[in-house]
């Protein structure tokens, strides 16, 4: 927990939208009394052996930031580089027309009320740097045409405001011009980058992933070790024995997971459910102990550390020897992978378009990058009747679904995911419908802004997504929030916790290796979790009785 205690429920659910007495322009952001709402910086030696910047020690709360002398100079080369590369952004930068249809669309904005919140807002904040600096408008006329200097106090509000967007791309779903707010956050910390203005929860897993292949820092050995225990805890629940094949040349498939499926609750049932899944199925398929991290916090970065990041994937692809691809259930992994691996990473030429082994499916949408979901995989082998399973096995749990907003709205992932659902469950329940599928609400937590110390801003910007888990569970009963991101499945627990509290949160296979009735398994009276199953082990019970008499 941060330093400063979260506010209680009744605190943080009031929220003020009345807009402040002075302009936008004329309100700057007090940081050192608004803890709580902003994540730690990074320590200078991770963007040190990232080569990163004017990599240097400095905090947010102090006045002093340790800049560069020529820091606006560096800022503004950095701008005048992306205006000429990136089209979208000098796009974005002149098309907006203040409509204010993206306004009450941010979930960061709906749980602070804080006018900067709003996408068009936010967007503004490094907009009237580029009119004064880059239009004859702003040159000339200055506030007048919305344009201003860019000072210390204009980077402290992008500090503060471009880590309070979590670039969901609910704002872009919304907007008649289709600005993606996501796009231009992603700009703004990139030129807070140039001058060495980072946060640690962001710097930190990206240098253990450029070093080591994952967020966590786990080395090779302790990867294998990890996957050995799974297998173990696996048996122990089934009764059944798998393999988990790491750094085998020549198999089919590589599987890419986010690091957390091996290390972290509830993530590590849903790993489970992987491994009896690829068991039962007979896949031929391979771990590469250095490609240990399919999520990429270059993303949230820069365009460079993304593709960096990203690397690891095609690398060991190649140097396996595999034919295609099969990623598992995490967020930012499936922006990337789907809208950038192509191009910073590719042609995968190397590589086949997938098919699948089991049912014969030519996975085409996947041709580009060589890349499956997993999803799209087990919603496959369901429809063709290649697996035997049991919905009642989940009967104890009343499930809803999170649309993970990377998967959903960058990816396309909205049926498959209930597809597979609806087929290893006979409890699942919808959300309200705007607060679902292309319209999801964002977890409040990612973007790397999961971190202890940013609690209250994790806690109000998740609280559209919790009113609405709170409304499933209030009528219908839900006990468990379903999702497909590793990041998720992360600051969820503590979300719902706090705002809704008695329910558990959960990925799809784990679901699905409850479900799944494999080959010589035990009795299998728990679920993953090892936790009863409560109508088989009455049964049971009954059984007993009956053998008794």
């Amino acid at each position: 927990m941060a330093e400063d205690p979260t506010p209680t429920r009744e605190e943080l659910s009031r929220v003020e939208y009345a807009p402040p007495a002075k302009t936008w322009m004329d309100t700057g952001v007090d940081i050192p009394n608004r803890r709580g709402n902003w994540c730690y910086a990074s320590d200078a030696k991770h963007p040190e052996y990232l080569g990163q910047p004017n990599a240097h020690d400095w905090a947010p709360q102090n006045e002093d930031w340790n800049l560069p002398e020529n820091w606006q100079r560096i800022i503004l080369d950095g701008m005048k580089e992306r205006l000429e590369k990136y089209r979208s952004f000098r796009l974005f930068m002149d098309i907006c027309v203040r409509c204010g249809a993206c306004a009450d669309k941010c979930h960061f904005y709906l749980g602070t009320g804080d006018p900067k919140n709003m996408p068009v807002l936010r967007a503004e904040l490094l907009r009237s740097v580029y009119k004064r600096y880059f239009t004859k408008a702003g040159r000339m006329f200055g506030k007048l045409a919305g344009a201003r200097d860019l000072t210390i106090d204009v980077l402290k509000e992008w500090y503060y405001y471009f880590y309070q967007c979590t670039e969901c791309r609910r704002c872009s779903v919304f907007c008649p011009y289709g600005i993606d707010t996501a796009d231009v956050t992603m700009i703004g910390r990139e030129l807070l980058n140039l001058v060495g203005i980072n946060i640690g929860w962001i710097m930190e897993p990206a240098a253990n992933c450029y070093r080591t292949g994952n967020h966590l820092g786990v080395r090779p050995n302790t990867f294998k070790d990890n996957l050995d225990f799974a297998a173990e805890d696996l048996e122990d629940i089934t009764g059944v024995h798998v393999d988990v094949p790491i750094d085998r040349k020549g198999a089919e498939v590589l599987v890419v997971v986010p690091s957390a499926d091996y290390f972290a609750n509830p993530h590590y049932f849903t790993f489970l459910g992987y491994l009896a899944l690829f068991h039962e199925i007979g896949l031929d398929y391979t771990f590469s102990p250095f490609a240990t991290e399919g999520g990429n916090f270059g993303l949230f970065l820069s365009h460079d550390m993304m593709k960096r990041l990203n690397a690891k994937i095609y690398f060991e692809a190649r140097r396996l020897g595999v034919k295609w691809i099969l990623g598992a259930e995490c967020g930012h992994m499936w922006r990337v992978l789907h809208q950038y691996m192509d191009t910073m990473n590719g042609p995968a030429d190397f590589l086949e378009t997938p098919k699948s082994p089991v049912t014969g499916t030519v996975f085409t949408n996947a041709k580009a990058t060589s890349t499956v979901h997993i999803t799209e995989f087990t919603a496959d082998l369901i429809r063709h009747d290649k697996l035997d399973l049991d919905k009642s096995r989940n009967d104890h749990l009343k499930v809803t679904f999170h649309d993970s907003c990377n998967p959903a709205r960058a990816v396309g992932l909205l049926d498959e995911p209930r597809y597979i659902m609806k087929k290893v469950l006979n409890n699942f329940i919808e959300m309200p419908e705007n607060t679902i599928r292309e319209q999801t609400f964002c977890c409040g937590g990612g973007s790397g802004l999961g971190s202890d110390e940013n609690m209250e801003a994790r806690m109000r910007g998740g609280l559209p997504r919790a009113n609405a888990v709170k409304y499933v569970k209030d009528e219908y009963g839900v006990n468990t929030l379903a999702c497909i991101c590793a990041i998720d499945k992360a600051v969820l627990p503590p979300l719902i916790d706090y705002w809704v509290g008695g329910v558990e949160v959960a990925g799809i296979h784990e679901f699905v290796g409850n479900a799944l009735m494999m080959k010589g398994q035990n009795e299998r009276l728990t679920d993953l979790r090892n936790e009863p199953i409560p109508h088989l082990q009455k049964r049971e019970a009954e059984e007993e009785v009956k053998s008794d008499a």
